[in-house]
Order: structure tokens, then C-alpha cells, then sequence
């Protein structure tokens, strides 16, 4: 639950939830039977994303710099435990107007935080906020389609289940980062997992006939267990570092 030494000044950051094996396994045998799975093996570069990466987006933080690393670990961890603990009957549930942390300097100020150490900054829960649904999200990656045209034509899976649930996390996530003036991506969530980035290098009928057949596609559900924070280095090959992760 405590975050890794991060050497330079900067690091590109984002909070997933990673399905497990199992249904990134049943989804490449998925992908591996659409038209844009066939030119992969044929050859074409339809750049298929890579499986072991295979994550749903809760929010993106982009460049951060490494000293607020620790601001960014006491944003997630009260946001993680708040959406944890919305299943317990009313006695158990954190106090009022607190997501309850067992850390030094919990009940203090967010502007009052020293910029080091493992303080945690109050989180507000509201019923707003929680929604009263109890349990971990169960999740099933299905349905799909594309999102731009061109070069530009992204195929991507849909995601079915508890999907409510998964957007009461993203709204804790975020209160907690707004609330630690930490940066992140304000676009509406929209849960969906990558399979291709085909651009123009396949025709716009055998896009077409994939995104008809991944409305059909449903995998075997999962329960979302685990809010992770991932650095992500860009390049040819984008490779990640799992940096901290907590329970959910």
C-alpha cells in the first residue's frame, strides 16, 4: 500500500483497475478471431494493445512531479477506503463526513499536511458520493465499438456489470485528488478498455464488421479488487511500473 522511490522529476501517472487473467485471456481469443486480430497475424500493424497492460482508466493525472508522489498515495488511500467500507451497516460506517484512515494526521486540513510523510488528508462521504450500492463491483468486459475515423480509429471493449459502482471509485478518486490540488484529466468517465489503435491500416468495412462483432462479445465476470497507480513510460514499446495499489 506504499508507493515505490521515484528517482527524476517527473512522472506520467494514472489509477486503474486491471482485470485479472482469466478475462484478459477470454478477450484475446476475442480479439485474435476479428478482422483486426487476422491482419495482426498476418502481419499488418493494427498496433493490438498488449494484454499484460489490459486496464480500465479511473482517472488520468498525466506529468506529476515526483515530489508529490506521497501527496497523490494520501489522495487514493482515503478514496480507496471510503468506497471499501460503503457495504458496512450503518454502526460500522466511518463517521460522519470521513473516510476512516488509521494514519497519523488523518483528521487534519488537507492544507495543513506536511509535504512529506504518511499523513492522510480528511475525505468527505456523502450519500452522494457512495450511493448505498454494498459490495465489491462485478465487472464483465463486453459490448465495444471504435472511436475516431482514419488514422486516428481506435477499437475498444465496453464494460458491463456493476458499472455504477465503478463510477462511484472514479468520483471518489477524483474528489480525493481536486481536494490534494494534485492534476488530473476532467473528461467524463467513460469506462472502456483499448483492444486496437488500427488507424487507417485496415479498411473502414473490416472496422465496421468488428465493431458489430463486439457487441456480441461478453467475458466471464470478475470483481474489481484492487485501485492501482501506475507510472507509464511512453515510447515504442510504453512500458508500466505499478507504484502503489489498495483494496477496494
Amino acid at each position: 500500500m506504499t508507493g515505490a522511490d521515484v528517482p527524476d522529476a517527473g512522472m506520467r501517472l494514472f489509477v486503474g483497475v486491471f482485470p485479472p487473467p482469466e478475462a484478459v485471456a477470454d478477450l484475446s481469443t476475442a480479439v485474435a478471431r476479428l478482422r483486426v486480430g487476422r491482419a495482426a497475424a498476418a502481419g499488418t500493424n493494427v498496433r493490438l494493445a498488449d494484454p499484460a497492460r489490459a486496464h480500465l482508466t479511473v482517472a488520468f493525472l498525466g506529468q506529476v512531479d515526483a515530489s508529490r508522489l506521497v501527496d497523490v498515495e494520501n489522495a487514493l488511500g482515503p478514496a480507496a477506503e471510503a468506497f471499501r467500507t460503503r457495504d458496512l451497516p450503518a454502526a460500522d460506517r466511518p463517521a460522519a463526513g470521513r473516510a476512516v484512515v488509521d494514519l497519523p494526521g488523518a483528521d487534519r486540513p488537507v492544507a495543513d499536511l506536511p509535504a512529506t510523510g504518511r499523513a492522510v488528508a480528511e475525505l468527505p462521504v456523502t450519500d452522494r458520493l457512495v450511493g448505498g450500492r454494498t459490495g465489491s463491483a462485478v465487472l464483465r468486459l463486453g459490448g465495444g465499438g471504435s472511436f475516431g475515423r482514419g488514422r486516428l480509429t481506435v477499437l475498444w471493449v465496453d464494460v458491463r456489470g456493476d458499472v455504477e459502482a465503478l463510477r462511484v471509485l472514479a468520483r471518489l478518486v477524483r474528489v480525493g485528488l481536486r481536494r490534494g490540488r494534485l492534476p488530473y484529466d476532467e473528461k467524463p468517465f467513460t469506462p472502456h478498455l483499448t483492444i486496437a489503435r488500427p488507424g487507417d491500416r485496415i479498411d473502414r468495412a473490416d472496422v465496421a464488421a468488428d465493431r458489430e462483432a463486439l457487441h456480441d462479445y461478453l467475458g466471464p465476470p470478475w470483481p474489481a479488487t484492487e485501485l492501482v497507480l501506475v507510472r507509464s513510460h511512453q515510447g515504442p514499446k510504453p512500458t508500466y511500473d505499478r507504484v502503489a495499489a489498495w483494496p477496494i
